[in-house]
This record gives structure tokens, C-alpha cells and sequence, in this order.
């Protein structure tokens, strides 16, 4: 989802909350002028974080981005204590225009105030367009170790429609050349629900990105940004929009077919074969930390290094060159902080956990809710036990997940789920009660047959492409 923002999961969260409220389009919580909900310490855990680096091409010179996002880094890590750094994705849709300088400076300034493993994974997203054999080769001098390729489309008519820069020639000659670099660490995302599409037009698109990609796929259904050209054509009926039950049949299809070449489906809308997944997109996953670094990048941490105990959602500031302004001034460029109260935190592990084919562990849950199971929560007669006799869910000593159908159906399963746990999470000393109806703005219903039901998630939101076609965000 992550360093941009998790926003199918806070619109999850949001539409489950009494009155739908929550934080529009930022990650979990309310504006931060609203009163500090309740808040608890986070449990003592390896000081240890993800980092991503929002990138943008700078209206300035490169060097001048270059500095601050050194500088923002070194400050954010400082604050954080945090010790070691698991994993960095250098993400925003354009850091493969920025000079293999600048990765390597980030990575450098890392490395000097924190552990970072050699292993560790270290991901950059590429435009099919900037992403010659030269300048790959440059990045992976510099310490880059896996790529993440905005392909969208092997059709020049589709990729015309998205408005593009890159062709398909292209965008099979920047597979090519960093499966050669990278290989078994490149992924490539694919888009679908595009207007007028067919799904026999998908799959045979699909056919043919089996044939040239890696070990790992990211599939994610068109999104329309209000402004754009392509909204209004799309809105103004100029373009059909697809329906629902197309949509569904071509995410369907993709699964099908990306299983039987041997694929995992191990996320929502991610696959990979011979163990090639995002570990970075997996610690989004599984609510652990991470720091954001860049324009607009958001993070999830806890700031010991000023007495902090709480994890705290952030924001930094959007707009480049007053992002650039603040951190000149004083170190970093965050705008918006809200401290998560524990139940926040609870509502994103199970928004953000069950998009994985793994879920939520009993211990992972445990981390964040000592006191108070996912047994006790969802074991209980309730939303979640129909949801487990229907067949969409699952409960048992691996903890908390969706089966395969549900999986497809997660966007119209969680707001029963939330609404059982904030109903639960009411009564902390008493069991749930098993006649007690929904809470305000709760209301149970049989899953709707749906894709994906959003973008991403998980990693950040940050490919955005042209003609207000955003392609699922986090680069996986």
C-alpha cells in the first residue's frame, strides 16, 4: 500500500466506522486536529523498519532532491532508533529517471545510520521507457537488487488509450534487459478493466506477458482519477466503463492462468513463483513499520527517538518544493502525525492481513492485541463465523484468513469483519455476545461477487500513469 498512503484499507476502514467516518484518503485516522483517541505503548520488538523513498523528477536540479532525501532519511531514522532497515523500495512512478547517483547516495546514508543487511531487498520502480540495459546496470552498480516495471499492457492500442509514453516493443526490451540484470527479481505490472476491453482480449494479453515476464506479477484493475482526460470520456459515456461482472471474470481468468504457469497467488493482487516475493510489500502486509521518505511519502512508526511509545500514522508534505523547503529547514518534511489508538492499529492488521494468502498468525495478532485473541474476536457466533460456514473464511491454529474464494470477495468482506471487531473490542471483558446486532453503520450481508475491489495495497500508491490511470500503486 505504504509509503503513499494504504488507502483501499483505510476506505475499508473508514466505510465500517459508525457514520463512515475515518480518514478520506489518508491512511487510517482522522485529520490530525481531532482529539488523541486512546492511545498504549507499543510492544518492546526488534527495532527494525522498511523504508520507502517517494521520488519525483525535480523541478530543481536532481542534487538538490538528492540532499534532502539524505537528509530527510538520516533524520527519520534517528527519530525512529530504529536499528536495522529490512528492506527499501524506491518507488513513486519515476525513479528510474533519477541518476544511479542518487539511489546510491539514499543507500549510503542508510547504511551509515542503520543496519542494512546485504541481503536485504532493495526495489526500483522502472518506466519501460527509461529503463535501457545502461542505465539498469548503473542502478544495480549502485546497490539495487530488484526491479519493479510499469508494463500496464503489451498492446500498443490499450497502451495509446492509457496515454502511455512507452510502447510494447519497449516494454518487452526493459523486461528483457532486467531479467538479464535482475534475474528472478524483476516483476512487472499488468492492468486490466481498461474501456472497451474484453476478456478475451485480457487473456491473450495475459498469454503473452507469461511469456516474457519473471517470477513475479502484479495485476491490478484500472482506476480513474476525477480531472483526468480518460475519466471524463469514461464518465461522459464517451468510453464504456466495464461491468461489474466482467471485471470479476477477468480476474478470475488471471488467477486461473497465472496458478496453472505455477504461480502463488500470495496477495490480493500479487503472484509469484519459486519464492520470488516482495518481502517490502510483505511488511506492509503484516503491519510492520516502515518510513517514508520523499514528497507525499506516508510511514508507520513508532518515534522513540523523542520519547514516543505509540506508533504514529505520517505524512509528508506533498508539494516538492515546499517538501524540499522543510527539510532544508529542519530535517525532514513530515506534515500530518496522528498517534493510532490500539484498535486502529487491530483494524489495519486485519484489513492489510487477510489480503495475504497467509493472514493474520495468532502471534502477529498477539503483538498487537495481548489481551485479547483472535479467537475471542472472531471465534465467538457472529459475522465471522457465517462468513467461515459460507466458505469464505477460515479460523484455526494458523490464525485468521481468507480461503481462495473469499480472497476474491475481500472488499465485501471486511466491513462485517471490522464491525466485529470494533463491536468486541467494546466489551474488552466481556465475551461477545452471541444474539448482540451490528453496531452503528454495521450491517451484514451475503459477499458480493467483485475483483480485486481496489488498487493495491499494501505498498505505496505511487505509479500513477497518464489520462488518470492509476496502476495499483506500490509497484507489486
Amino acid at each position: 500500500m505504504a509509503a503513499r498512503g494504504w488507502r483501499p484499507a483505510a476506505a475499508a476502514i473508514a466505510a465500517a466506522r459508525p457514520g463512515g467516518g475515518g480518514a478520506g484518503g489518508g491512511p487510517g485516522p482522522g485529520p490530525a486536529s481531532e482529539p488523541a483517541p486512546e492511545t498504549a505503548p507499543e510492544p518492546a520488538a526488534p527495532a527494525t523498519a522498511a523504508l520507502y523513498v517517494h521520488y519525483v523528477v525535480p523541478a530543481v536540479d536532481e542534487a538538490a532532491v538528492r540532499a534532502c532525501l539524505v537528509r530527510e532519511a538520516r533524520t527519520l531514522l534517528h527519530l525512529s532508533q530504529v536499528r536495522s532497515v529490512t528492506s527499501i523500495f524506491f518507488g513513486g512512478g519515476t525513479p528510474s529517471l533519477a541518476s544511479p547517483h542518487t539511489v546510491a547516495a539514499v543507500l549510503e546514508a542508510v547504511a551509515g545510520a542503520a543496519h542494512l543487511p546485504a541481503a536485504a531487498e532493495v526495489t526500483l520502480e522502472a518506466n519501460p521507457s527509461s529503463a535501457g540495459t545502461p542505465h539498469l546496470a548503473g542502478f544495480r552498480a549502485a546497490g539495487v537488487n530488484r526491479l519493479s516495471i510499469g508494463v500496464q499492457s503489451l498492446d500498443d492500442t490499450e497502451l495509446r488509450l492509457l496515454g502511455r509514453e512507452h510502447t510494447a516493443a519497449e516494454a518487452r526490451g526493459a523486461v528483457e534487459a532486467a531479467r538479464g540484470l535482475f534475474p528472478g527479481r524483476t516483476s512487472i505490472d499488468l492492468l486490466f478493466g481498461l474501456p472497451g476491453q474484453s476478456r478475451g482480449a485480457w487473456a491473450r494479453g495475459l498469454e503473452a506477458a507469461l511469456g516474457l515476464c519473471d517470477d513475479h506479477v502484479s495485476l491490478y484493475q484500472l482506476t480513474l482519477e476525477r480531472g483526468t482526460v480518460l475519466a471524463a470520456q469514461v464518465w461522459g459515456g464517451a468510453l464504456p466503463a466495464p461491468p461489474q461482472d466482467l471485471l470479476a471474470d477477468m480476474y478470475q481468468t488471471a488467477r486461473t492462468m497465472l496458478v496453472a504457469a505455477g504461480f502463488r497467488h500470495y496477495e490480493v493482487s500479487n503472484f509469484a513463483r519459486k519464492g520470488a516475493v516482495s518481502t517490502h510489500n510483505l511488511s506492509y502486509w503484516r503491519a510492520e513499520q516502515y518510513i517514508g521518505v520523499g514528497p507525499g511519502a506516508h510511514g508507520r512508526f513508532v518515534p522513540r527517538g523523542e520519547g514516543g511509545r505509540s506508533r504514529e500514522a505520517r505524512v509528508q508534505t506533498l508539494e516538492p518544493d515546499a517538501w524540499m523547503r522543510e527539510v532544508q529547514s529542519r530535517g525532514h518534511g513530515t506534515r500530518r502525525r496522528v498517534v493510532l489508538s490500539p484498535l486502529q492499529q487491530l483494524e489495519e492488521v486485519l484489513a492489510l492481513g487477510l489480503r495475504t494468502d497467509e493472514g493474520i498468525t495468532h502471534e502477529r495478532w498477539g503483538h498487537f492485541s495481548p489481551h485479547l485473541s483472535l479467537e475471542a474476536v472472531f471465534g465467538a457466533p457472529g459475522e465471522a463465523k457465517d462468513l467461515q460456514q459460507q466458505g469464505w473464511l477460515l479460523l484455526d491454529g494458523g490464525g485468521l484468513r481468507c480461503t481462495r474464494e473469499g480472497l476474491a470477495l475481500l472488499d465485501s468482506l471486511l466491513p462485517d469483519l471490522l464491525c466485529q471487531l470494533q463491536r468486541r473490542w467494546a466489551l474488552p471483558a466481556a465475551p461477545a455476545h452471541p444474539g448482540r446486532g451490528a453496531a452503528p453503520g454495521c450491517g451484514s450481508g451475503a459477499p458480493r461477487r467483485s475483483p480485486t475491489g481496489d488498487r493495491a495495497g499494501g505498498e505505496p500508491a505511487g505509479r500513477t500513469g497518464r489520462a488518470g490511470v492509476v496502476s495499483g500503486g506500490s509497484g507489486e
